[in-house]
């Protein structure tokens, strides 16, 4: 079933077409205070980019849902990835299409195999034929700007930054950053989450989990087996620490003294309140997404079939409203497990996860789906 068919009538209607970065404004936000006026510079021109890119979603954002294609979507993705030539005109020169041999330039490459893999873990383990459920061509511009220190979606395309060689390396490099950006898209399609507060950092998580879930399945690795790390290998050696954020210990992605300390809480005991980064969405994202790595790893075995099902099937199931806040997805969550799987350790070790972030009193909502 098309999960568009489902979706809430204000979230089909009017589409959010919001503008994500991978690199959260709080981290960019101290490298700006750096000592080092080099990364300072840098850091202030990705925030000022960001912070002009914002505010032209935020004109664009209300849009109709575009047009059924003609064809019965492909089983095979349809990836184009551009040049930027270290511009911000977008998209650039078009440098390899589907089916084209490898280029000479590794961004490029990892580019085109990292939209592969993630159209690979939608449509293998979920049946959804590309972001949009109607095989949407994904598209990617590498080399934008000019040590640009991010990646985003912008709603309609991928755009990789080369990072500054200091504290950031070349963003293709981690496939979970791609599948992170491109999960955006998929939330954009389905729920359309809100971007702000609680919804927002569910926006952000639903990102994450489905990012760690590509990079699980590129490397066939097991709940056991997974860093559940995300943007690892993105930083440099000069930076202490190991990545972006992790899912398995909210906080300890990195404690450096020029980013400062990874801020993410792991429970709702440390929620941040903040009017900071659309209410903290980058940051309180680190509660549920430590639910579906307790979840995952109670279920075991690979994360994106039982508990990875689970979370999409309330993205993408038309319950899910827009606005939702934590518990809300996770009673949905606890239903969705019941509804799958029957009353069973699925459906247990889900309320137990949300137990372990603080969240309970989820068992009154089975079955009210």
């Amino acid at each position: 079933m098309d999960a568009n068919a489902n979706a809430p009538a204000r979230a089909r209607s009017h589409r959010r077409d919001t503008f994500c970065t991978i690199v959260p404004p709080h981290v960019l936000d101290k490298l700006s205070h750096a000592e080092d006026a080099s990364l300072a510079g840098l850091a202030r021109r990705t925030l000022e980019h960001d912070a002009l890119q914002r505010t032209r979603r935020r004109i664009t954002t209300v849009r109709g849902v575009p047009a059924a294609r003609a064809a019965a979507p492909s089983d095979k993705p349809e990836r184009t990835i551009y040049d930027a030539h270290r511009k911000t005109s977008l998209p650039g020169k078009k440098v390899r299409g589907e089916g084209d041999q490898a280029s000479g330039d590794d961004s490029v490459n990892r580019a085109y195999d990292g939209l592969g893999a993630t159209f690979e873990l939608f449509l293998k383990a979920y049946g959804r034929r590309s972001i949009d459920d109607s095989g949407l061509p994904l598209n990617a511009s590498v080399h934008y700007s000019e040590d640009y220190n991010n990646a985003f979606w912008d709603g309609e395309q991928m755009v990789f930054g080369d990072g500054d060689g200091e504290v950031f390396l070349d963003f293709t490099i981690p496939v979970d950053v791609m599948a992170h950006e491109l999960t955006h898209g998929v939330t954009q399609y389905t729920a359309n989450l809100e971007y702000f507060g609680q919804s927002g950092a569910l926006n952000e998580s639903m990102s994450d989990v489905f990012g760690s879930l590509v990079k699980q399945h590129v490397l066939g690795h097991s709940a056991e087996e997974a860093d559940w790390l995300i943007g690892a290998g993105l930083l440099t050696d000069r930076v202490t620490g190991v990545a972006l954020r992790s899912m398995k210990a909210p906080g300890t992605a990195y404690d450096d003294d020029v980013l400062g300390k990874d801020p993410q809480p792991g429970t709702m005991d440390d929620y941040v309140r903040t009017s900071r980064d659309n209410g903290g969405v980058h940051i309180n994202s680190g509660i549920p997404n430590h639910a579906f790595y307790l979840a995952a790893t109670a279920l075991g075995g690979n994360a994106w079939e039982r508990a990875g099902q689970i979370w999409f099937d309330v993205l993408t199931g038309g319950d899910l409203a827009s606005d939702a806040e934590f518990a809300d997805f996770a009673h949905l969550t606890v239903a969705a497990a019941h509804a799958r799987y029957g009353e069973g350790e699925e459906q247990t070790a889900v309320q137990e996860a949300w137990a372990g972030v603080g969240i309970t009193d989820l068992r009154a909502r089975v079955g009210a789906r």
